[in-house]
């Protein structure tokens, strides 16, 4: 084997140009893979200290995995546990000492339990931290791996790399699994780079790669739409040794259909075999899943009949449930139906949430007979539907605007013993408010009581969008209150759009007021929400309003952003007090916000507007200095040239052709057109020979006509030379001319 040869098989740069049978993989090209903005790679010697344990895992049994029991996540201490983490919100000295208490008398299968019963990783990740500080209580292994795995489920890439450096610290054997874990988390977080460098780090702890590893490697690709890499990955860990499974050619299959290259997929499946691995239904799944979306039911039935005869599998009720549910959501009900009705003629027998599926499909595309029907068939053959079943229904005759049959619909879900639920009357409420009856939809929302039925936040959005959208505002703000007094908080979105519509009314008070209330009560408001408001006052030119409340911002701790100030300093300038703006502009800058192209364009707007050109150059200068932005002066000249300011727009036209772009072209275009439209020819001539100097061409048509003004004018040789420049660059032939 040559160098060539060595250099593949040795893992990244330490080629000594000998043969070295490890199992490590070459990674030359994937610094090809672009960085995410905003992403820290884990510095190598983090990692270090990988290199110095020797200790081994007092546990012989696979601490990287682990299942627990019913009873384990039910036990008494890990209840105890979790009911003191639900109170961290009020902790004191007591509360903690309690939890330590406690905490010494778990056995590390519960600890486990305490973290997977955490609604949040957050949460479960503070305590883990929080444990591990505590005086004469150290981490068993398996705690280590199971944090690692509820972390692999989230985005949070760093948390799990802090606990794999813990793991190093204290000791602890990291397995091939462990940096898996930490790969996928970085994975799920958008972090490919750093997803990959996992593998370096492994080898600078003198970990081995396994199949598992190598599995998790090709999966981040695949995720990441790197296909050609997966591949060259999947040949690599070939030479090295590690044979690859059915789970990595699943993956390589998976990445194949997710970029339409479906024929390579089933090559791949015939090639299997040969490699002395079989498909499993799996390979096969996902194939058809790929069929199933592009409504190519034919190619499903030929790739069932040679799942038989080349693999010896036969499909069952999960492959036809698989069929169905996809084919269902994507909206190919009709297909669905004929592979249950398949199904059920082969004596599997396809529960409710299959037929739910069709069901939901059809009332999606408006086929409400068709849904019926296939409700009143389940009725028929003792599969009875279910709640999600009925309320597919209801949602279904409320999206074409039969709103009785939906009424009946819930009454009809009494008489067969379903209870309608929360989503059930959301769903009728949602269609009462899309079809103009809100009031409607707020009686029963205020009746909900009596019919035993209890709204969520869902369904006060519904009805309060509903009475925004006909413009009834106060019903709307009523709604809102009823919900924050039920315990639901309306978002930044919502809030925004009830202060928008009481603006737009003009009614400034009572969206202030509602603003306030909002705030009062622990709602979510944001600087947008503010900012509309302000926004509101300008458009008013109530601007003593807008700027008192741009000082309340502060004082509920809601910085403005450049959106925020920028709304304010367009009011200023458009009533005159260009002075105002200025410092409002200059307060915006000393508070490290950039100007946004919205800011730009409003100031420069106001100042030529004002005839303040001196002024303006001089601000904009010093917006310049924190973000640069390259048609600031394009701006300038083009707002002036509109004006009819030209003497000034010709002042600039320096500073334009220093970067001669195209912008810079179109401006001096502009200029050159104003010229003529004021009919100045001769400076117009001007400007076309500054551009020809830049190596800017103007525009033909314009020239032309230019000629014509300057041969009417006796300046015929002008004339001539602005169309020999043109000859000289190709733009004209010497006959035309």
């Amino acid at each position: 084997m040559g160098v060539e040869d060595s250099r593949e098989l040795s893992l990244f740069g330490d080629n000594n140009g000998g043969y070295q049978r490890n199992r490590s993989l070459n990674f030359d090209g994937f610094d090809e893979i672009e960085e995410e903005e905003g992403d820290n790679c884990p510095a190598d010697d983090d990692f270090v200290v990988l290199n110095s344990y020797n200790v081994q895992c007092e546990q012989t049994e696979d601490v990287w995995r682990i299942e627990l029991e019913e009873d384990e996540l039910r036990h008494p201490l890990v209840r105890e546990i979790c009911r003191l983490i639900q109170c961290r919100s009020a902790w004191n000295a007591k509360l903690e000492r309690d939890m330590r208490h406690l905490l010494r008398s778990l056995k590390p299968r519960q600890v486990c339990a305490v973290l997977l019963s955490q609604d949040d990783e957050r949460v479960a990740l503070q305590f883990f931290y929080w444990a591990d500080r505590q005086w004469r209580y150290r981490h068993n292994p398996i705690v280590y791996y199971a944090m690692l795995e509820i972390l692999s489920k989230t985005k949070l890439c760093q948390g799990a790399k802090r606990v794999l450096r813990l793991m190093a610290r204290r000791g602890i054997e990291c397995r091939p699994e462990a940096f898996g874990y930490l790969m996928v988390s970085y994975s799920r977080a958008g972090n490919l780079r750093n997803a990959m460098k996992v593998l370096t780090l492994m080898q600078k702890a003198g970990v081995e790669l396994n199949l598992a590893v190598c599995n998790t490697a090709i999966h981040v690709l695949v995720r990441a739409n790197k296909l050609e890499k997966a591949l060259r990955f999947f040949e690599r860990m070939q030479i090295v040794g590690i044979i690859p499974n059915v789970v990595a050619y699943n993956c390589l299959i998976k990445g194949y259909c997710n970029v339409n290259q479906v024929e390579n997929a089933l090559q791949l499946i015939s090639d299997m075999p040969s490699k002395n691995c079989s498909p499993d239904k799996v390979s096969y799944y996902t194939i058809m899943s790929f069929f199933c979306k592009e409504k190519q039911v034919k190619e499903v039935r030929d790739l069932m009949e040679k799942m038989v005869k080349e693999s010896n599998l036969f499909p069952d009720m999960v492959t036809y449930d698989t069929l169905i549910h996809i084919l269902s959501k994507h909206g190919h009900a009709d297909e669905a139906l004929e592979f249950l009705q398949e199904a059920e003629a082969r004596g599997f027998q396809i529960d409710k949430v299959g037929h739910s599926a069709i069901v939901h499909a059809y009332c999606k595309q408006g086929k409400i007979d068709e849904a019926k029907g296939i409700v009143s068939e389940m009725l028929s053959k003792g599969c009875n539907p279910d709640v999600v079943t009925y309320t597919a229904v209801v949602d279904g005759f409320c999206r074409v605007g039969k709103l009785e049959q939906a009424k009946k619909m819930l009454q009809h879900m009494y008489k067969h013993g379903c209870k309608p639920n929360t989503v059930s009357y959301t769903a009728l409420l949602t269609g009462l408010c899309r079809n103009g009856s809100s009031l409607q939809a707020r009686e029963m929302l205020t009746g909900s009581e009596e019919e035993f039925w209890t709204p969520n936040a869902i369904t006060y959005s519904a009805v309060m969008n509903g009475l925004r959208k006909e413009g009834k505002l106060s019903e709307a703000c009523d709604v809102v209150k009823e919900m924050i007094s039920k315990g639901f908080f309306p978002n930044p979105v919502e809030i925004n759009l009830i202060i928008e519509s009481l603006c737009r009314e003009g009614k400034m008070n009572e969206a202030k007021r509602f603003l306030e209330e909002c705030l009062n009560k622990g709602c979510a408001v944001n600087v947008v929400n503010f900012t509309t408001l302000i926004h509101g006052y300008c458009q008013k030119d109530d601007l003593e309003a807008a700027l008192s409340l741009l000082d309340d911002m502060y004082l509920s701790n809601k910085h403005p952003d450049a959106v925020t100030y920028t709304a304010i300093i367009d009011a200023l300038g458009k009533n005159g007090r260009i002075e105002e703006a200025t410092d409002l502009t200059m307060k915006m800058l000393k508070k490290g916000l950039l100007p946004t192209p919205v800011t730009y364009r409003t100031v420069i707007h106001r100042y030529c507007q004002m005839g303040k050109v001196e002024d303006l150059l001089k601000l904009l200068e010093k917006m310049l200095l924190g973000q640069k932005c390259k048609t600031a002066y394009n701006q300038v000249i083009e707002k002036l040239c509109s004006f009819g300011n030209l003497q000034e727009a010709d002042k600039l036209l320096s500073r334009v052709l220093k970067t001669a772009s195209r912008n810079d072209a179109n401006t001096c275009n502009m200029l050159l057109e104003s010229y003529l439209s004021k009919g100045m020819p001769l400076s117009a001539y001007k400007v076309a020979c500054r551009m020809f100097n830049r190596n800017l061409i103007p525009n033909l048509k314009l020239s032309d006509k230019l000629s014509k003004r300057l041969m009417l004018e006796g300046k015929s040789a002008e004339a001539d030379n602005l169309m020999l420049r043109f000859v000289e660059r190709g733009h004209l032939s010497p006959q035309c001319e």
